[in-house]
């Protein structure tokens, strides 16, 4: 820091101070930054300057639209990004802010009000700056307007009516852009904000800066008319401008205290006494300040920052980030070396077509009538002395080669590879022609993520600032409009439309894989309509959204029926295991039974056994003979019996021997056992 006694000594004043600063900072631009930026808006505009020149014969002066093409249709994506679905800027609270409805309020408010003001306009110029120039400037600022508005009052004691209009003072925030050759920031800043300071030098018309004397925003000093400056003149390639007009340069940035206070005493006293530091404030040697300069020697206005956020009134976003630098990179400086290849490869071939169609000619000028013009016009006549074809000769120069058309469109390719610019003919990938689906995927995911980097910086370094400052202004200088004490909120944007395209291609693909009945077919569907151009988006929203929601009717309905089935499941498998436990008991009464039945089989043997022992049997020994061979025979019989009994099984009983007939007893039948029923 500097010794104040030092600075004291200094015969110095703030207008020359800021002065200072500002013509070190504009010899910068012009050295490093003005001849690229006139030749980058000469490009864009397609004018032709002697510099274009790729060798002293050249005598075509076509400018290829290839760059032109590149940042239109860049600047239109971006510009679709922002302002495609209508709400181009969303606010949303803070997270530790529970009570929402003054965001509601603050977002609906600067919404009206940036309608009103044409803001949208404005940000499109300044897009199309940053896609020139590589930086986007914008300033902000604060004008007065009579707001009418369509009244009634009554009269004659309320019975008639008197119609008419009602008008209201109010401070409206506009945005201004700024060309890059009217502003002026410190070298060594890469933002508005870590810089020193920054000033908007440019011509501006005297009624206006008499309006503003008039009320009081500016000193009541006498400004002559400025002389003509093309450095700063928004369109250096015009010869002449208005006359009538001041060159102001307004300062926004730190300046010396002590110069600043002794320039707010002099415009607030006319003895011009001592204004000592507050040293209570602050004791730092900058301040924050507002300075307005008009034709670089006359103070209008001094005043330390008025806004209550201590912040400067300028955004500015880069194009593509240098780092390191304040300034960007645009889309002619990506496409500036294919531009001009492309140019030189046009107009070297425009000059061999008017050689081959229009070839010089050779005269024999001795043999040529005297006062002859040596010239070629379609329909002339020329008198010569002799045979026309000995006295006039062309000269053949060949055809045009082919090579240069296929050289004229891969440089063109050229340029838009370098800007990611789509062209309307054709798109990166494709393949003779016709794009296949990768080729397409491929060049567009590239694409959409080149435009995403610019959105992002856009997005955070311009619109996000100036949302921010717009609603900070109207919360201090409209407290009526705006009575709202919120300053934490966040703003954001969208996708641009060949993001969107590509986004629904792919949704598309997706749904098709899906059966209707799937619970995410409606979300994709609704996905595929909020994603697309549609000018009734919003009702079919909203209608999809209704259809998905269930009616409350219906609802209880459905968990009836979810009830009365669950019941009507439970009562089923309560009758199968009902059914199951009667079967199992048959089984176990079926096999009681069978266990029963097998041990009444011995003695139902035993049975038949005497039976067939005693049947026609007599007294004698002939018969107890045949008695003890039945006994031996049935004994036989009821063993194999019993073993088949044990193996569940059925065996045929062998036919008992046959037995001699007893005298003179009648013939006994024969002995032929049955198996009992049931055994098998």
């Amino acid at each position: 820091m500097l010794d104040t006694e030092d600075e004291f000594n200094i015969e110095q004043t703030l207008e020359d101070w800021v002065m200072a600063k500002c013509d070190n900072w504009r010899d910068h631009y012009e050295d490093n930054y003005s001849q690229r930026f006139d030749e980058y808006y000469r490009l864009w505009r397609g004018q032709w300057s002697a510099e274009d020149q790729g060798r002293l014969t050249e005598r075509s002066k076509i400018i290829s639209p290839a760059l032109q093409q590149a940042v239109e249709s860049s600047v239109a994506e971006l510009e679709e990004a922002t302002f495609g679905r209508g709400k181009w800027f969303d606010i949303k609270d803070d997270i530790h802010d529970q009570d929402q409805q003054d965001i509601v309020m603050l977002r609906n408010h600067l919404d009206d009000d940036f309608k009103k003001n044409k803001i949208r306009k404005s940000v499109a110029e300044c897009l199309i700056n940053a896609a020139v120039f590589g930086t986007g400037i914008a300033e902000v600022v604060l004008e007065s307007e009579k707001e009418m508005a369509p009244a009634t009052q009554p009269v004659m004691g309320g019975e008639l009516q008197a119609v008419g209009v009602t008008i209201k003072d109010r401070t409206c925030v506009k945005l201004r852009p700024v060309m890059p050759q009217n502003f002026l920031i410190d070298p060594v800043a890469t933002s508005v904000d870590d810089a020193l300071g920054c000033a908007v030098d440019e011509f501006v018309a005297h009624f206006k800066v008499q309006e503003l004397q008039e009320s009081g925003v500016y000193r009541d000093e006498d400004i002559s008319e400025a002389a003509t400056d093309f450095e700063i003149e928004p369109d250096s390639d015009l010869s002449s401008f208005g006359e009538d007009k001041v060159r102001l340069t307004k300062y926004y940035g730190l300046v010396p205290r002590h110069l600043l206070e002794v320039a707010m005493a002099e415009e607030n006293s006319e003895d011009e006494e001592f204004v000592e530091f507050d040293e209570e404030e602050d004791d730092s040697y900058y301040v924050e300040a507002v300075v307005v300069i008009a034709n670089r020697g006359v103070l209008l206005k001094a005043t330390k920052n008025p806004y209550m956020m201590q912040d400067r009134p300028i955004v500015a976003f880069p194009w593509d980030v240098v780092p390191s630098r304040f300034w960007g990179r645009g889309v002619c400086e990506k496409g500036y070396n294919s531009q001009k290849a492309l140019d030189t490869e046009l107009r070297a071939r425009i000059d061999a077509l008017a050689l081959t169609i229009h070839p010089m000619m050779a005269m024999d000028a001795s043999r040529m009538p005297r006062g002859a013009k040596p010239e070629i016009r379609p329909g002339k006549v020329i008198l010569t002395n002799g045979n026309p074809a000995e006295i006039l000769q062309p000269f053949n120069f060949g055809q045009v080669s082919q090579v240069t058309f296929a050289q004229a469109q891969a440089l063109q390719t050229m340029v838009q590879t370098a800007t990611g610019a789509i062209d309307s003919a054709g798109i990166a990938g494709s393949v003779n022609g016709d794009a296949t689906a990768a080729g397409v995927s491929m060049s567009l995911g590239a694409i959409i993520k080149r435009h995403k980097r610019t959105l992002i910086n856009f997005q955070e370094a311009f619109i996000i600032p100036f949302v921010e400052k717009a609603a900070w202004r109207y919360m201090q200088f409209e407290p009526e409009m705006y009575p709202v004490a919120d300053y934490k909120f966040h703003t954001s944007s969208s996708l641009g439309i060949i993001a969107r395209e590509y986004e629904v291609t792919q949704l598309v693909q997706l749904l098709q894989t899906m059966s209707p009945d799937t619970p995410m077919y409606p979300q994709l569907v609704m996905s595929i309509i909020d994603n697309m151009n549609l000018s009734n988006r919003e009702e079919l929203i909203a209608t999809l959204q209704q259809a998905n929601t269930p009616n409350p009717e219906q609802e209880q309905a459905a968990q009836q029926a979810q009830q009365q089935a669950q019941q009507a499941q439970m009562a089923f498998q309560a009758s199968q295991t009902a059914a199951l436990n009667g079967q199992a008991k048959e089984s176990d009464a079926r096999a009681g039974k069978l266990s029963m039945e097998a041990q009444a089989i011995p003695q139902e043997l035993e049975i038949d056994r005497i039976k067939a022992v005693t049947t026609n049997l007599q007294v004698g020994d002939a018969d107890d003979k045949e008695f003890e061979r039945r006994i031996r025979v049935s004994e036989q019989l009821l063993k194999e019996r019993g073993i088949a009994v044990q193996e569940n099984r059925a065996v045929p009983a062998p036919a008992p021997a046959p037995m001699a007939p007893a005298a003179p007893a009648a013939p006994m039948p024969p002995l032929t056992p049955q198996p009992p029923q049931g055994i098998v």
